[in-house]
C-alpha cells in the first residue's frame, strides 16, 4: 500500500505541475497576444504573469479548505476532489475564447478559472505528501519525496508537449490556436490519476488520530493556536526554493525571449533540467533521511544565493549548451536540495489532527513566492530601466538568508515519530496552561 500511496502522490503532483508549467509557459509566451491583445507587449506580458500569480494567491485558501476537510473527513476524499478540479479547470482554459472573440470577458474567465484551479492545487500537495509520509514506517523523506518528484516530471512532460506542438505547427499557429492542445491533453492524465488514487487506502495515521481524538477542533484554529511559530518558520524555509523556482521555470523564459534567445532553446534547456530534477529531488530526500533535513536546506539556500548571480550571465551568452548547463545546475541540483526534503520536513512539523492544514498552509504560503517572483522580477526590470539583473540576484540572496535563519530556528526533525502528539489539547478541567509552540529540535522522538 505504501508504494501505491507514493504512486498516487506522484501522479497527482505530475498533473498539478503539468498544468502549472503549461500555464506558466503560455503566460510568458502566448497570453499577452491571446487575452491581452489590447495592451502594449510589455504591459501585456506583465498582465499575463499577473494572472499566473492569482492562482498562487488562491492556494493558501485551498490549503485551509482542503486541509480542514482532509483533517476532518480524511486525506483520500479530498485528494480525489482536488485532482478532479485541477484537471477540469485546465481543460476549461483550453476552451476559452480570446480577447478578440469575447472582449473583456475572456481575461475575466481566465482569472476566475485560474483562481478555482489555485484553490484546488492548494489542497493537493499537502494531502498527497501525507498519504506517502503517513503510510511509511522508515525513510519518510524518501517516500514523501515522490510528491515533490512529480513536479519536475510534470514540467518535463509539459515542456515536451509544448515544444513538440510548437515545433510541429510553428509559432504563428501555436499562438493562434495550438496553445490550447496542451491544456486539453491534461484530461488524459486526470483519468489515469483518479484511477490510481481511488485504489489507495486511507492514511493509517489519520484513522488512528480519529480514534484518539474523535471530537477534534477546527484544524486551522488548532494550527494557529498551537503552532503559529512553526507555521511561520515553515513558510520561511520554503520561500527561497519557490522564489528560485519562479525564476527558473517562468521568468527565465520571458527574460530569455526578451534578450533574443529562441523559445525552443529555452524550452529545451528547461526540459533537460526538469529530467535531472526528478532524480535530484529523490536523491537529496533520501540523503536527508540519513544526515537530516537541516544540513541540506542550509546548503541549498547558500547555493541559491550564489546561483542567483551566476544564472543571468549564463543566459545572456545566448549559447544553447551554456544555458542548458546553467538550468540543469539550478533546477536539477541546487533547487532539489531544499525542495526535496521539504516534504519530509513539513510532515514532521505538525500534529496529525491538523497536519494536513498546517503542512498545506506552510507550503502554499511559501509557494506564493513562485507566483509573485516572475511578476516582481519583471516589475523591477521595468522600473529600473536598466539591463542589469543584479537587483534580482539580491532578492534571491535575501530570501535565501531568510530560509537559513528559519531552518536553523526549527532545528532537525527527521527523528520525530508522526503519531507523537506534541501539542495535544489540554482539558479545561485541569486548569493547565495550553501547550506553547516549541521548535521540533527540542522535542524529538525516536526514529520512525
Amino acid at each position: 500500500m505504501l508504494k501505491r500511496a507514493a504512486a498516487s502522490a506522484y501522479l497527482g503532483s505530475v498533473i498539478e505541475y503539468y498544468d502549472f508549467f503549461v500555464y506558466s509557459v503560455c503566460a510568458a509566451l502566448v497570453f499577452k497576444d491571446v487575452f491581452f491583445s489590447n495592451l502594449t507587449p510589455a504591459i501585456g506580458t506583465l498582465a499575463s504573469l499577473a494572472t499566473f500569480a492569482t492562482g498562487y494567491l488562491a492556494r493558501p485558501l485551498g490549503g485551509i479548505i482542503f486541509g480542514h476537510f482532509g483533517d476532518k473527513l480524511g486525506r483520500k476524499r479530498m485528494l480525489i476532489v482536488s485532482m478532479f478540479t485541477i484537471g477540469i479547470a485546465s481543460t476549461a482554459i483550453g476552451l476559452l475564447p480570446t480577447y478578440d472573440q469575447a472582449g473583456l470577458i475572456a481575461p475575466v474567465l481566465l482569472i476566475l478559472i485560474r483562481v478555482i484551479q489555485g484553490v484546488a492545487i492548494g489542497g493537493e500537495w499537502g494531502g498527497a505528501m501525507l498519504m506517502s509520509a503517513e503510510h511509511s514506517t522508515s525513510n519518510r523523506g524518501f517516500w514523501a519525496s515522490f510528491t515533490s518528484a512529480g513536479a519536475p516530471t510534470g514540467q518535463l512532460v509539459s515542456a515536451l508537449v509544448i515544444a513538440g506542438t510548437l515545433a510541429a505547427m510553428g509559432p504563428d499557429a501555436f499562438i493562434a490556436w495550438g496553445w490550447r492542445l496542451p491544456f486539453l491533453a491534461s484530461v488524459l492524465l486526470l483519468v489515469i490519476g483518479v484511477i490510481v488514487r481511488s485504489a489507495v487506502d486511507e492514511s493509517p495515521e489519520f484513522l488512528a488520530a480519529k480514534k484518539r481524538t474523535p471530537k477534534a477542533g477546527i484544524p486551522i484554529l488548532a494550527t494557529l493556536r498551537k503552532q503559529p511559530l512553526t507555521l511561520l518558520l515553515a513558510v520561511g524555509v520554503g520561500l527561497s526554493a519557490f522564489m528560485f523556482q519562479g525564476l527558473l521555470t517562468t521568468y527565465s523564459i520571458a527574460y530569455g525571449v526578451q534578450i533574443g534567445i529562441e523559445r525552443q532553446t529555452v524550452l529545451n534547456a528547461l526540459s533537460f533540467s526538469s529530467f535531472f530534477a526528478i532524480f535530484g529531488i529523490i536523491g537529496w530526500s533520501r540523503l536527508s533521511d540519513t544526515i537530516g533535513r537541516r544540513p541540506l536546506v542550509i546548503a541549498g539556500a547558500v547555493f541559491i544565493a550564489v546561483w542567483g548571480f551566476a544564472l543571468f550571465p549564463l543566459l545572456e551568452t545566448k549559447n544553447g549548451i551554456i544555458i542548458t548547463i546553467g538550468m540543469v545546475v539550478g533546477q536539477g541540483i541546487i533547487h532539489p536540495m531544499i525542495y526535496g526534503p521539504l516534504a519530509g520536513l513539513y510532515s514532521e512539523l505538525f500534529d496529525t489532527e491538523h497536519r494536513y492544514t498546517g503542512a498545506s498552509l506552510g507550503y502554499q504560503i511559501a509557494g506564493i513566492g513562485a507566483g509573485i517572483s516572475p511578476v516582481l522580477f519583471a516589475a523591477i526590470m521595468s522600473s529600473t530601466g536598466s539591463p542589469s539583473t543584479i537587483p534580482l540576484s539580491i532578492v534571491l540572496l535575501v530570501v535565501a538568508a531568510i530560509s537559513i535563519l528559519c531552518i536553523w530556528r526549527l532545528g532537525e526533525t527527521k527523528s520525530r515519530t508522526l503519531s507523537e502528539q506534541r501539542f495535544a489539547e489540554t482539558p479545561a478541567a485541569t486548569g493547565t496552561a495550553p501547550t506553547t509552540d516549541t521548535p521540533p529540535a527540542a522535542m524529538e522522538g525516536p526514529t520512525q
